[in-house]
């Protein structure tokens, strides 16, 4: 590998690199990745190989076509459709299925404030069964401390409700971050 004016190889910063972000979870390792990316420019990747194979014979008689899907590299992460998320999380009340949804449109779909047509929308993107009554159940997650109000007639994601979602399945470990939450919560209160 070459190395760069400092004197670092490729694969000394590519140990530094791994090093950093296997210290962080998932979803903020993911945040970085998609900063560097977009720091760099997403086709960094295909100009780097494109790049490395420029000089190989065949590379230039046989063009890869353009609109030939490329496999995903090893530090890519695919997000999951919103079918496939709220297929893996369980919810079972309209409650818990609004609050799934709002971390879907919030760490998924880069969208942290969202109106009730949002959800109805992203529930049916799910295929999930139609709410009765989107604006009540949005209502209920609100009064159950999923989501907190937002700017102008907007709603979002409240931390409670973000450490639930992040415990489903396990249900009583999604219970347990919410009534946790709580506490804290309600501590703040009495201390102010």
């Amino acid at each position: 590998m070459d190395d760069d004016d400092n004197g670092t190889s490729a694969a000394q910063a590519l140990g530094k690199i791994i090093e950093v972000l296997s210290r962080l979870d998932e979803a903020s390792r993911a945040r970085v990745l998609k900063s560097v990316s977009t720091f760099f420019g997403s086709n960094a990747v295909e100009e780097d190989r494109s790049h490395h194979y420029s000089s190989r014979p065949e590379a230039t008689q046989n063009p890869v076509p353009s609109h030939t899907p490329q496999r995903p590299s090893f530090s890519q992460k695919l997000d999951p459709s919103p079918k496939q998320f709220l297929f893996e999380k369980r919810p079972q009340t309209d409650v818990e299925r609004v609050a799934c949804l709002a971390y879907y449109l919030t760490h998924f779909r880069d969208t942290p404030h969202f109106t009730t047509l949002d959800l109805a929308q992203l529930n049916t993107e799910a295929a999930q069964p139609k709410f009765s009554n989107t604006s009540y159940a949005a209502n209920n997650a609100l009064n159950a401390g999923y989501l907190v109000a937002a700017t102008k007639n907007t709603r979002q994601l409240s931390a409670p409700g973000e450490l639930f979602v992040m415990a489903l399945p396990d249900r009583e470990a999604a219970r347990n971050a919410m009534t946790s939450a709580r506490r804290k919560s309600a501590r703040r209160k009495k201390a102010e």
